[in-house]
């Protein structure tokens, strides 16, 4: 249980208590992004160390985890930062980014991985044998990391993949034609002069981007639920509804590569952590 409230804690601190301005600038507000897990972090090992541990082996049970967890994830993060800066990327390289925040997020939970493994010898293989056996707060735990997991962070990923499109996130509305003649006539050898002006006018929309966020959101969960189930067939028709609701956009085919990179995305994702969802707790 205290692997899943460390991982739940990193989870926390990583995508609801930092900001998107702590994103865009991580330099400047690394240090207050670290304090953010040095607090989530220190009161799961406090509680543990309360309630489990007795106060007991302060030492191993609180400080050398909490100094471990939160020093490798500045140096984590520190290097991704230098290392960025130096490739000079950009957010045209969204393989690329996409990469570093997947081997971030691995290289964080591997050190919390390693520190319950050397500090409270958490049995790794244990873990994974007792299919079915989580007792019910490690269940809770899981489903609750499980769903951060279908929502922020596939979300996330998703925005790096897709990158930033702006003429393909708006709706085209019309388009609007004006012209405007004037004739003068001319008592001279050249007869009448004309002037003509034309003003064409091109109207889109633009998308609210919360709401397709939210969009999203119920789209991996409703694809998690059906794959808990089994139900793979239901899984066409929230394609299917998401394709009618776009159907006038399919014929730009920029849009069109958009849309169906987002989708098959956002369902791998959302097929792939329904799938861990019903091994671990069936």
């Amino acid at each position: 249980m205290l692997f899943l409230s460390l991982v739940l804690a990193h989870f926390l601190a990583d995508f609801y208590l930092q900001t998107d301005d702590m994103v865009i600038d991580k330099r400047s507000n690394l240090w207050k992004h670290v304090s953010h897990h040095l607090l989530t972090t220190g009161i799961v090992l406090v509680g543990f160390w309360i309630f489990y541990f007795n106060f007991e082996n302060i030492l191993k049970s609180l400080f050398i985890p909490l100094i471990g967890i939160v020093a490798s994830h500045l140096f984590v993060d520190w290097f991704k930062i230098m290392l960025m800066d130096k490739l000079k990327m950009t957010n045209e390289d969204n393989m690329k980014r996409l990469g570093y925040f997947v081997l971030d997020q691995v290289l964080h939970l591997g050190v919390i991985l390693f520190v319950c493994v050397f500090c409270f010898r958490f049995n790794i293989e244990g873990f994974v044998q007792q299919k079915g056996g989580l007792s019910f707060i490690e269940s809770v735990l899981f489903f609750i990391i499980i769903v951060i997991l279908t929502t922020t962070v596939s979300g996330h990923m998703i925005k790096i993949l897709l990158g930033s499109l702006p003429n393909q996130l708006l709706t085209f509305e019309g388009k609007y034609s004006f012209k405007n003649e004037r004739n003068e006539a001319e008592f001279s050898r050249r007869g009448k002069k004309g002037l003509t002006e034309e003003y064409n006018y091109t109207v889109f929309s633009k998308h609210d981007l919360s709401r397709g966020k939210l969009i999203g959101y119920i789209e991996r969960l409703l694809v998690l639920l059906l794959t808990f189930y089994s139900a793979y067939p239901a899984i066409g028709f929230i394609v299917a509804a998401k394709s009618i609701a776009r159907f006038k956009q399919m014929d730009d085919r920029d849009w069109a590569e958009y849309f169906l990179l987002g989708t098959l995305t956002s369902m791998f994702l959302g097929i792939t952590f329904g799938i861990l969802l019903k091994s671990v707790l069936t």
